[in-house]
């Protein structure tokens, strides 16, 4: 079902058309699955597909006005209203095409004039919102036509009350309160201490919440476990054993693990059932945000944020990023929108136009927070949360948290639990490194005997480099060298380019991607084995990172790394990160006398400091002196 009419909103004229617009309800992911089809299994599918077009037919013709529309609004509606909407179409037919920026139906590619209820997509009919639902496997199609009466009935008896969707389970969300689990109560305090050594779990803080060891400790609402379970979250990583208990309480978090180690669900699942708690209570307004650094992390989150919410009453998300058209950006925000996922820029530009208020939020979330506090992004970051109210419950988390990051970062708590898996800012334990001596002019033809290895070689590789030049230039290189299939990814390339290169890459069609850092932080590139850093990163914490994307999700995978003197100045910080892993370092590195170097001032550094820190009777009047104020 669409949501009623007072929650539908118009969209601009464009054009000589003027074109009414009417936004509902909606549900989840980009639907990819008819378009993927081979000649062979569209013939095999042709009679299971003929009969459910024929049955979603019947229901419409059934069911729709003769002049090929369905109002879903009840009789009462005002006169005023009637003149300003529309009825909803019910064939495609007669729905026209996008414009450009618009949004585009999951189903046919026409004007997404509308948001399917159950997926969060753009459909732009009944007709295709009933094939989307049929092929989500949500129901038989013709539901989404039989809606229309039952809305009817729905809307008398529940005009005091917000619109429930037929078909959805609806619970008691609102009410939710996290209760620690009889079985976790009953562990003694030896017990948990054993349970987080053994995961590698340290925390810092007063009163910490125990670390649960399933969903089903959480007691979260059935909707939303079904939902955990139907995108693959059977087992808790971790961090999110211990993430998720502490931010279901309302602490502020900061929190450190590996690259890969789900730390997205373990800050998402506090974000929805507070939102899912405030739901109720803050009609138009979000009651959660997301800041990241990058787009593509943006993408990805929401796209895990839909899976979490789908189903759940009054539950949607926004996207609010840079480079993608602002006009659907803006008229999304029309939706009674919950949770918004934003990169900072956008984020300012819409706060700017007054489009959106923050005055509601009570959770904010920063992703990434070494990247975002960092002079770059520090500036407009404290600018939004300066739109948030005091009173909110905030979750920073990364891979990396640099000692100087994480002072700044304590200003933006109150009384935080600090959670850190495994070794702090230290490689991914999953993945093998292996870190190779090569000076400049050999860097193209020893990656072209990489990718000609039989045993390293496993696509689709992704390839780090640290130009947007440097990248478009390797990119032909090996594709005429090596004869695969290769494309390069970085800032210059359009947003539409840059997801479709991420698309691609997650589903097998390109062979080695060549990127700068726009890959490196974030994403879930699951089917990533083989990594190469063509070009060593500028600090150990990027590396960290763009290592990490060999190891997602638990898997084990190979970072390859190229390092000269040109990377003289991170030899010592490679020594002390990377040899505690067991992986072998170059003799050309190990007796370098630019690291050498770097460790005998290190030690005098250090001996220095421990000097001052004593007072001998042989220093005592040095110190005396040094510390004397008195002019002479």
């Amino acid at each position: 079902m669409f949501l009623p009419r007072a929650l539908k909103v118009k969209r601009p004229a464009e054009g000589s058309a003027q074109v009414v617009v009417k936004k509902s309800k909606v549900v989840q992911e980009e639907d990819s699955k008819s378009s993927s089809e081979t000649p062979a299994q569209s013939e095999e599918a042709c009679e299971d597909t003929q009969t459910r077009d024929a049955t979603i037919h019947a229901a419409a013709e059934s069911l729709a006005p003769e002049d090929g529309h369905s109002s879903l609004s009840d009789d009462s509606d005002d006169d005023d209203e009637e003149e300003e909407e529309e009825p909803v179409k019910s064939f495609k037919k007669n729905q026209r095409w996008p414009g450009p920026g618009e949004p585009v139906c999951v189903m046919c590619g026409r004007y997404g004039e509308y948001i399917c209820d159950a997926t969060d997509n753009d459909v732009c009919s009944l007709e295709c919102k009933a094939s989307h639902l049929v092929q989500m496997g949500m129901g038989t199609g013709a539901d989404a036509f039989m809606q229309k009466d039952q809305n009817r009935h729905e809307r008398t008896v529940q005009s005091q009350q917000p619109a429930a969707d037929p078909g959805r389970v609806v619970e008691s969300e609102p009410g939710y309160s996290y209760r620690e689990d009889r079985f976790i109560s009953g562990l003694t305090e030896e017990q948990v201490q054993r349970i987080k050594q053994e995961l590698g779990i340290e925390t810092q803080g007063r009163d910490v919440a125990r670390p649960v060891v399933e969903f089903e400790h959480c007691s979260f609402p059935p909707t939303l476990s079904g939902n955990l379970k139907k995108a693959g979250y059977d087992t808790p990583t971790p961090v999110q054993m211990q993430m998720v208990p502490v931010g279901l309480t309302g602490r502020d978090v900061i929190a450190s693990a590996d690259t890969g180690s789900g730390k997205t669900v373990a800050f998402l699942l506090p974000v929805v059932v507070r939102a899912l708690e405030k739901s109720a209570h803050s009609v138009g307004s979000p009651v959660a945000l997301i800041l990241t650094p990058t787009r593509e992390l943006a993408i990805q989150i929401e796209r895990q944020a839909k899976e979490l919410v789908m189903g759940l009453p009054n539950m949607r998300t926004a996207l609010l990023v840079g480079g993608m058209p602002l006009p659907p950006q803006l008229h999304r925000l029309k939706s009674s929108i919950k949770i918004v996922i934003a990169t900072p820029g956008r984020l300012i530009e819409i706060l700017k136009q007054k489009e959106l208020k923050l005055d509601k939020v009570n959770v904010v979330v920063v992703d990434e927070v070494d990247t975002m506090l960092k002079m770059g992004f520090q500036q407009q970051v404290l600018e939004v949360l300066e739109q948030v109210p005091e009173e909110h419950q905030t979750l920073l988390a990364s891979a990396t948290i640099p000692t100087g990051t994480e002072e700044l970062a304590a200003r933006l708590v109150r009384d935080p639990v600090r959670i850190t898996i495994g070794e702090k800012n230290q490689p991914c334990a999953n993945v093998r490194q292996i870190l190779l001596w090569v000076e400049e002019p050999s860097k193209k033809k020893k990656l072209f005997e990489i990718l000609n290895d039989g045993k390293l070689y496993q696509p689709p590789v992704v390839v780090f480099v640290e130009s947007k030049l440097g990248a478009d230039l390797l990119c032909e290189a090996v594709a005429k060298v090596t004869g695969l299939t290769a494309v390069a990814i970085h800032s210059d390339k359009s947003q539409w380019e840059r997801n479709r290169i991420l698309r691609g890459l997650l589903d097998g069609d390109f062979e080695v991607v060549i990127s700068t850092g726009v890959l490196g932080r974030g994403l879930d590139l699951v089917n990533v084995r083989l990594v190469v850093n063509f070009d060593m990163p500028n600090t150990m914490d990027e590396y960290v990172h763009q290592v990490g994307r060999a190891g997602r999700l638990g898997h084990r995978g190979t970072a390859i790394t190229l390092l000269n003197n040109n990377n003289k100045r991170l030899f010592m910080e490679v020594v002390s990160r990377v040899k505690p892993t067991g992986s072998i370092l170059p003799p050309q590195l190990l007796n370098s006398p630019h690291l050498h170097e770097q460790q005998r001032r290190e030690k005098q550094r250090n001996k220095k400091d421990h000097e001052d820190s004593l007072v001998t009777t042989n220093n005592l009047l040095d110190i005396i002196k040094k510390h004397d104020r008195r002019k002479k």
